[in-house]
């Protein structure tokens, strides 16, 4: 598995999902299993077979997320550039044609959620300004066609 690029706060989410799933989802699915069985017959229990699927389901889920963990490294503040953009930094953007200037977080892919402004360093944007200085101007092919981002300001997170 490929490094796992993670800010503290990514790799805090990530260690209390892994926590979440072990302990109260898997204690909850052993009921559902549990009840289902005295159902009856579990040879003909859609109940059964559900609570089942949803137990492979999880133990896949707490796998993949533990595999992500031993993968990770997390990137320290003192690592985060304030003169260049870099994972863990935060970045004012201006959109050159729109007029619009948004901030976003630079993260590593597994923790990327643009709905909370986390650009995934491995996206076209995130490619194009990391390494880049306040001022810069970069332009990204989008499939709307090009965009023209001047970099206002970089702050470590």
């Amino acid at each position: 598995m490929k490094e796992v690029i993670l800010t503290p706060e990514g790799f805090k989410k990530l260690r209390a999902e892994i926590d979440h799933l072990s302990s109260a989802k898997r204690r909850e699915v052993a009921d559902r299993i549990r009840i289902a069985r005295e159902f009856g017959d579990i040879a003909e229990n859609a109940e059964y077979d559900d609570a089942k699927n949803e137990q492979a389901l999880l133990e896949h889920r707490i796998a993949v997320l533990e595999e992500r963990m031993r993968a990770a490294r997390v990137i320290e503040k003192k690592e985060i550039s304030k003169d260049v953009v870099s994972i863990g930094s935060h970045v004012k953007l201006r959109d050159m044609d729109a007029k619009q200037t948004v901030e976003y977080h630079i993260v590593g892919s597994a923790e990327a959620n643009p709905a909370e402004y986390k650009l995934s360093n491995e996206s076209p944007v995130g490619k194009a300004i990391i390494g880049k200085k306040k001022g810069e101007v970069v332009e990204v092919s989008a499939p709307r066609g090009s965009l023209k981002f001047k970099i206002m300001e970089i702050k470590a997170a």
